[in-house]
């Protein structure tokens, strides 16, 4: 919604990325921007092969000379915005959303992991030197960047998530019977996908005709699941693994609530968004990013992460109190209609890079 923005406002857009195929080309180019190609690898740390991608995105930036750059996601963040600096770029916004593995305390602490979290906040208080303003998508997320020094507090502006489209994920009506939860996400650990497994296995030994569909495939991400991770759960018959969809309306629409329970930081997860905005509960964790998209008892329920027992306790109380799917739903759209719409999201973050 943002590239529509601008060019609503009679700006050129360019969208720089290191994976586009032909049917992300062709969605950017339906949206008006012409994409670009750039050479970043989206994980991992070798500091030749990352100084040699910023050099590159400097000479690249240096020749499209465009007026402002907006960056997301860790590497961009931090490569993206030494480069625009060097490359005199006039307006300089980033966008944190989440802080992503490294800074995750809950994947453990070893020698190796310190040393990275060392070195990635030295990239970030050198990259966001260089930006004009640093944008947040929740609470927690600000707080650990300025106790941390990592961003001038002038810098900072939090719009709490990026929004989605009001009329694209339209309300759906509740659907109770039979009850089905949905999580979607990438394949990852992190994002609860095994405890979410196991839960389902331990309601359906008490209403064995709940569905627990699984949406999502694996990720490149150190932090992915492989396949033998999920097709034991497959069949055992405690959850549905259709795979990826590419819109993920229709599955939203035939859910009774949607589940995150992510044991990892998040920025403000967009399924979880889209979810309300469909007036859908929401079950997720009491981690960051999570918590800020469920009032609890209103438009869902908050657990406790890596808590099996209680995320079974949440799917089993909507299920054995079906009003609770119907209220809950219709206060989450309310809730999306005053904190996520999109168009407002786009038009602040437009204003960032054009206005200041």
């Amino acid at each position: 919604m943002l590239i529509e923005e601008l060019k609503r406002r009679g700006h050129r857009v360019l969208a720089l990325a290191p994976d586009w195929d032909d049917a992300t080309r062709r969605r950017a180019g339906a949206l008006g921007a012409e994409p670009v190609d750039i050479s970043l690898s989206r994980t991992g740390l070798s500091p030749r092969r990352d100084a040699l991608d910023v050099v590159r995105l400097t000479a690249t930036l240096r020749r499209l000379r465009p007026d402002a750059v907006l960056t997301y996601f860790a590497k961009p963040n931090v490569y993206g915005m030494l480069a625009a600096r060097a490359a005199g770029v006039k307006r300089r916004v980033a966008m944190v959303e989440g802080l992503g593995f490294v800074f995750d305390s809950s994947a453990g602490e070893s020698g190796r992991r310190k040393l990275v979290k060392l070195l990635a906040r030295g990239l970030y208080r050198a990259a966001f030197a260089g930006a004009h303003r640093v944008v947040f998508l929740n609470r927690d997320d600000q707080a650990f960047f300025l106790a941390g020094r990592l961003v001038a507090p002038g810098k900072v502006v939090n719009i709490g998530g990026i929004g989605v489209d009001l009329d694209q994920f339209a309300p759906a009506p509740p659907v109770t019977d039979p009850p089905t939860f949905l999580l979607m996400a990438r394949l990852l650990r992190g994002k609860g996908v095994l405890e979410y497994a196991e839960a389902a296995a331990l309601v359906k030994e008490r209403h064995p005709r709940a569905r627990f569909v699984l949406l999502g495939d694996f990720d490149a991400n150190p932090d992915s699941l492989a396949r033998e991770d999920i097709e034991p759960w497959v069949a055992r018959g405690a959850i549905e693994w259709p795979g990826h969809v590419e819109d993920v309306r229709g599955m939203l629409a035939a859910a009774s609530a949607f589940v995150l329970p992510a044991w990892c930081r998040e920025g403000l997860p967009r399924s979880s968004q889209e979810a309300s905005a469909m007036a859908k509960p929401v079950i997720t964790t009491d981690v960051v990013g999570c918590r800020d998209t469920v009032e609890d008892g209103r438009t869902g329920l908050i657990v406790r992460p890596r808590d099996v027992p209680d995320l079974a306790r949440a799917m089993t109380r909507l299920i054995e109190h079906p009003d609770e799917i119907v209220a809950m739903g219709r206060e989450g759209r309310r809730f999306a209609e005053r904190h996520y719409d999109g168009r407002e999201k786009s038009r602040a973050l437009a204003d960032l890079l054009v206005d200041g």
